[in-house]
C-alpha cells in the first residue's frame, strides 16, 4: 500500500492549508515528510530528511519538519538552528506531546495540523512576515517512497 493512502485528498488540503495558515503571518517555513516505516531512530532519519529537502538551506535558518513514519508509529520535529535558538526549551516538545495526543486518538490529519498551527505561533513571533518574503520552500507533504 502506498503511503499516501493513509490520507484522502481532503486530509492532504487540510495540512496544505495549515502550512499556508502558519506561514501567513512568518518568513519561516514549514515542510511535512510522511514514509510509511523508519528503520532508524526518528531524529536521525528527520535530521536526514531535512537536509535532502534542502530546509537548511532557508535564509534565515528557521526551518521546520514534521517527520511521520505510519506505520512504525515514529514522529519527529525538528526545527533548524536560527529557530532552536530563540524558541523556549520546551517548545518542540509541547508541541510533539500535542500531535501525538491526536495521534493516540487515531486522527493523523489533525494532529499535524494542530502541530503545524502550534509551531507558526512560535514562527509568527520571533520570525515575523517581512513584505519582501519569498516563500522558499514548497507546502506540498512529501512522501516517501517506502
Amino acid at each position: 500500500m502506498n503511503v499516501q493512502k493513509y490520507f484522502t485528498e481532503e486530509n492532504k488540503l487540510q495540512i496544505t492549508n495549515a502550512i499556508r495558515a502558519a506561514e501567513m503571518n512568518t518568513s519561516g517555513e514549514i515542510r511535512v515528510h510522511i514514509e510509511k516505516y523508519c528503520k532508524d531512530d526518528v531524529l536521525d532519519r528527520a535530521a536526514y530528511v531535512f537536509e535532502k529537502m534542502e530546509m537548511h538551506k532557508t535564509q534565515l535558518r528557521n526551518g521546520v519538519l514534521f517527520y511521520l513514519a505510519v506505520e512504525d508509529h515514529q514522529f519527529a520535529i525538528l526545527g533548524d538552528a536560527g529557530l532552536n535558538q530563540k524558541v523556549p526549551e520546551d517548545f518542540w516538545e509541547t508541541t510533539k506531546e500535542l500531535v501525538l495526543s491526536k495521534f493516540k486518538d487515531g486522527n493523523l490529519t489533525e494532529g499535524l495540523t494542530s502541530g503545524i498551527l502550534m509551531a507558526g505561533e512560535q514562527l509568527k513571533a520571533h520570525f515575523p512576515y517581512l513584505k519582501n518574503d519569498v516563500n522558499e520552500l514548497s507546502n506540498e507533504i512529501s512522501f516517501g517512497k517506502n
